[in-house]
């Protein structure tokens, strides 16, 4: 009888010593888990809708531009005179020249000799508004002087109207080609128009 229970004590002890120690999982189902995976894909795309959907704003007035407003300017002008009479100078002062009639007496690049005098007439027309009147002249600009001298106009000249003016010069007493540019300037001694020539050569 001892020896029975002997052998049956010892074929337990055999089994638990045989058995695994951690417990057996059962195989999971691939099957669940895919459905599993799916609905949390579904779920996270969602969220993620409701996250972007932009909400509406509420409507906001369009702030109408008003037009800017027009500020007076004054016109520009060099003559204090005209200004106060409230005509730009560019307007009241000008003239123009035809180049084949504004050389009256020598011609560009006539010859001379050292220390030669001469007088050179320009013709050229009034083409501002305003009339020519006393203190109106032509006077030194840029270039050889060659001893000229400013000359003032001895008559009024109409808007319109031609006008000859001669500058006296005397010719360098050196050889070679000299230019003198000469402008009208009116009472206030501000030039206007485009600058006429004397172009000579002394041999």
């Amino acid at each position: 009888m001892k020896t029975k229970h002997f052998l049956i004590s010892v074929l337990v002890l055999l089994i638990t010593a045989c058995a695994p120690a951690t417990p057996i999982e059962p195989t999971p189902d691939v099957n669940a888990i895919r459905t599993s995976a799916a609905y949390t894909v579904v779920a996270e795309f969602t969220l993620a809708a409701a996250l972007f959907t932009p909400t509406a704003q509420p409507a906001t007035e369009t702030p109408t531009l008003e037009p800017p407003t027009a500020t007076a300017t004054e016109a520009f002008t060099t003559d204090p005179t005209q200004a106060a009479l409230g005509t730009p100078a560019a307007l009241c002062d000008d003239y123009s020249f035809d180049p084949i009639t504004v050389d009256v007496t020598i011609p560009d690049g006539t010859p001379m000799t050292a220390n030669q005098e001469f007088v050179k007439t320009w013709k050229i027309k009034n083409t501002g508004n305003c009339t020519w009147g006393d203190g109106y002249g032509l006077i030194f600009s840029y270039g050889d002087r060659m001893s000229g001298d400013p000359v003032t106009l001895t008559a009024a000249v109409l808007p319109g109207q031609e006008v000859d003016v001669s500058v006296n010069f005397k010719a360098p007493g050196q050889i070679g080609q000299f230019t003198s540019a000469w402008q009208m300037a009116n009472a206030n001694g501000i030039t206007f128009g485009k600058a006429v020539f004397v172009k000579i050569i002394v041999q």
